[in-house]
């Protein structure tokens, strides 16, 4: 999430509503060796995990203890098993995670995930402006001392240092995932969309796959081409995505929130965690909860 039109609020952060999170489930997945190879790359003859036996590794990490108080409460509205079980990441994935956030919502779920026979790249912003440089330092920093602070779940975790408007860091043909969960909306306000795309489509293997979810706009408005209120629509991403070579392979409402009117005074920030109009008409925000949200799953083509 963006705070203003200046430097990101990072997206997955802490607060929000309770969830039953901790159920946990049947079963286990069986973890191969450490992967070998250098850099990157990973072999490419992988074994196929039965699906009860992914769902089982996921959800007993959704549950475990390497996830934080913070990011746990989040769960009722960002259904973190449902989203990766749509999404289709298994353990031998090599995935992109695009600005996880100092929190590192998703990191905790899916560093620990492919540790063992995939590979997870956070990809933390870049300074782009001597504006921008001191709070993007610290937001690195916390993240650093996150994964410093849990070797167990994050030692295999690959940083780089990534932002459109900077030479692109992502290694060509080195990932079966990109995953963006609520940055659309900032590299709109920025301008870099298409830069942001361009990267996407060059890390990305052939038949890779890029997750999008972010705050979906109204479709019977015209969508502001710099998404001031953080909002956008759904149709408006799925044109802009597959005009940058991919193509909508499958859409869920699984974070949809029908709730959400979108047409709040402070945009989407008005909402829960981060309610920018403070304690004016904070019930009825806590009420409809955090924002409706599209979630799409393209493919390279």
């Amino acid at each position: 999430m963006k705070s203003g039109r200046g430097i990101p609020v990072q997206n997955e952060s802490t607060g929000g509503m309770a969830s039953d999170r901790r159920t946990v489930l049947a079963g286990g997945v069986a973890v191969a060796a450490a992967a070998a190879g250098a850099g990157w790359l990973l072999p490419t003859a992988r074994a196929q995990a039965p699906a009860a036996d992914i769902a089982a590794g996921l959800g007993r990490l959704v549950a475990g203890s390497q996830r934080t108080a913070g990011n746990a409460a989040r769960d009722g509205f960002r259904k973190p098993l449902e989203v990766l079980q749509f999404l289709g990441i298994k353990p031998d994935s090599r995935v992109i995670e695009i600005s996880p956030g100092a929190a590192g919502y998703w990191t905790e779920i899916l560093a620990p995930y492919v540790k063992d026979r995939g590979l997870y790249v956070a990809a933390n912003p870049a300074p782009r402006s001597p504006a921008a440089k001191a709070g993007i330092e610290k937001y690195n920093a916390q993240f650093a001392a996150k994964m410093a602070s849990d070797p167990a779940s994050f030692s295999k975790v690959k940083v780089v240092a990534w932002a459109p408007e900077l030479p692109d860091t992502l290694e060509p043909g080195s990932a079966d995932f990109v995953l963006t969960f609520r940055n659309l909306h900032n590299w709109l306000d920025r301008g870099v969309v298409e830069r942001a795309l361009v990267s996407f489509h060059r890390a990305l293997g052939k038949g890779g796959f890029l997750g999008i979810k972010d705050h979906r706009g109204d479709p019977a408005k015209p969508q502001d081409p710099v998404a001031q209120s953080g909002y956008v629509r759904q149709d408006y991403t799925v044109k802009l995505v597959e005009s940058a070579g991919f193509k909508l392979a499958a859409s869920s409402e699984v974070v949809a929130n029908p709730k959400d009117t979108k047409d709040h005074p402070a945009g989407v920030w008005s909402l829960p965690p981060t309610y920018r109009l403070k304690d004016k008409d904070r019930a009825k925000y806590a009420a409809i909860g955090e924002s409706d949200r599209f979630l799409l799953k393209f493919v390279k083509v």
